[in-house]
């Protein structure tokens, strides 16, 4: 069994703890550990599992690298996507890399992005989905519903659910977009409708099969830009121009709705996508007064709010109902009753060209991270955190100077012709248009304070030489 993790999304409804350029897969909203690491984990005891096939976006292709390797994962391959066309194409790429090595493979359709509570569980359901999987179907993990969930699609089976038998992989009836909450109602008092969890196990060949069949052009774009992709060391880059021509669709409107093949196994086991910050209420544990906290904060007088702070000390007082979530350089405030449509703050930021949709203020690089500490109309101030043993490029700006000061470690310099060797509190100094780099190569993090001065600062007056990250 090849898990295929799906680690594309944006989860802008997370907003403003999930960025563009860091999303909510990669960050510890559960547990010490990310969702994406908490996805491989959860399948720790599963038999025969084979190395696991990650598809994401090209800009994360890093983060991903560095923290399988955090928990020690190899994986068989980090697709990376030029750009997101959901998920049915994304897993056509996955099914042929698979199929490459075992013409037989048997795929486990994850996304990086949910929490299940009860392992146990969900690996009965996956030892049943695998038997089924195995004969030919295409299976859909149906998650038994607890509530009348209005912001899930849904799934009818053939039976309704009976938690006092055995799971078995049931025939579906039909998918059902997101319904009112009238029809919502509805569905959890029939008993025969499950939420959709956008999980699935099928073999790689029936899967390209079904697609041929209900998507020709989009399973043959994916076969061209896959035979075209290259290989650098775990990444596998697609060739990026066919990649691009590709329609994007969902598993479900491209295969799942049309094949006669589809069956759904119930899952029972605490799942949850974490789609909002209500739903990252649900998994918390509730004070007194029903309210959720998270970092340095102060509540009085108030009731079921949702309040975390990631920086600074938050205080609320005569607050219901209410989201108020703290980051270094933006702070959400909203009603609960509203949390699902943070998205449309998302949407203003991208139309006003607003760089909080995309970074935080601690920006991670391959290397390590940087975050600006403070800036003015000719000057920017920054940390920089190196990790042991890695390098920025070899590079230099057309428009600014750069003053380094080691705070911890030591850094290795290079300064034009000159290679220099810098311990806690010393300096140099990078005029503008000078070759530079700086490098790490002790085995302890190295940290630095940078202050820029110029007439232009921006992030794109760069100009690389070299690069150990192939940027």
């Amino acid at each position: 069994m090849i898990p295929v993790i799906l680690s594309g999304g944006s989860g802008s409804r997370l907003w403003p703890l999930s960025r563009e350029s860091y999303p909510k897969q990669f960050l510890p909203l559960a547990s010490e550990y990310s969702m994406l690491c908490e996805t491989l984990s959860r399948l720790h005891g599963v038999e025969e599992l084979a190395q696991p096939i990650v598809v994401c976006n090209e800009q994360h292709r890093f983060l991903v690298a560095e923290q399988l390797r955090e928990i020690q994962v190899t994986p068989h391959s980090i697709v990376l996507e030029p750009e997101g066309r959901n998920t049915a194409p994304a897993v056509a790429i996955a099914a042929l890399a698979a199929i490459e090595q075992d013409k037989d493979a048997l795929l486990l359709i994850l996304p990086a992005d949910h929490i299940i509570e009860d392992t146990s569980t969900f690996h009965t359901s996956l030892n049943i989905a695998s038997k089924s999987a195995r004969q030919g179907k295409l299976v859909t993990f149906g998650v038994v519903p607890t509530s009348p969930e209005t912001g899930y699609g849904y799934i009818k089976a053939s039976e309704s659910y009976d938690s006092s038998q055995a799971v078995k992989a049931l025939p579906v009836v039909q998918f059902v977009e997101k319904p009112d909450l009238t029809t919502a109602e509805s569905y959890l008092s029939s008993g025969d409708y499950f939420w959709n969890s956008g999980m699935f196990m099928f073999t790689a060949s029936s899967y390209l099969n079904e697609l041929k069949q209900h998507a020709p052009e989009m399973l043959s774009l994916c076969e061209q830009a896959y035979s075209k992709s290259k290989r650098d060391m775990d990444f596998v880059r697609l060739e990026q121009e066919i990649f691009m021509q590709i329609k994007g669709d969902s598993i479900d409107y491209a295969v799942m709705e049309k094949t006669q093949q589809c069956v759904v196994v119930p899952l029972d086991a605490g799942w949850n996508d974490i789609g909002s910050w209500s739903a990252l209420a649900k998994i918390a544990e509730p004070d007194e007064h029903a309210n959720i906290v998270s970092g340095d904060t102060l509540i009085e007088d108030s009731q079921n709010c949702y309040v975390r702070s990631e920086h600074r000390l938050v205080a609320a007082l005569g607050l219901q109902d209410m989201v108020i979530v703290e980051t270094a350089d933006a702070v959400l405030v909203a009603s609960r009753d509203k949390a699902q449509e943070v998205k449309r703050i998302v949407e203003r930021l991208k139309l006003e060209d607003r760089p909080e949709r995309i970074h935080h203020r601690r920006v991670f690089r391959p290397w390590g991270n940087y975050e600006s500490i403070d800036e003015g109309e000719r000057f920017l101030v920054k940390r920089i955190v190196v990790n042991p043993g890695a390098s920025l490029s070899l590079q230099k700006h057309k428009h600014r100077a750069e003053h380094w000061v080691v705070v911890t470690g030591t850094a290795k310099v290079t300064r034009g012709d000159e290679v220099l060797e810098l311990h806690e509190d010393e300096s140099t100094y990078i005029p503008v248009g000078m070759k530079h780099r700086l490098q790490n190569e002790t085995d302890v993090p190295l940290e630095i304070i940078e202050v820029q001065t110029g007439g232009y600062l921006g992030e794109d007056d760069i100009i690389r030489f070299d690069d150990v990250y192939g940027r």
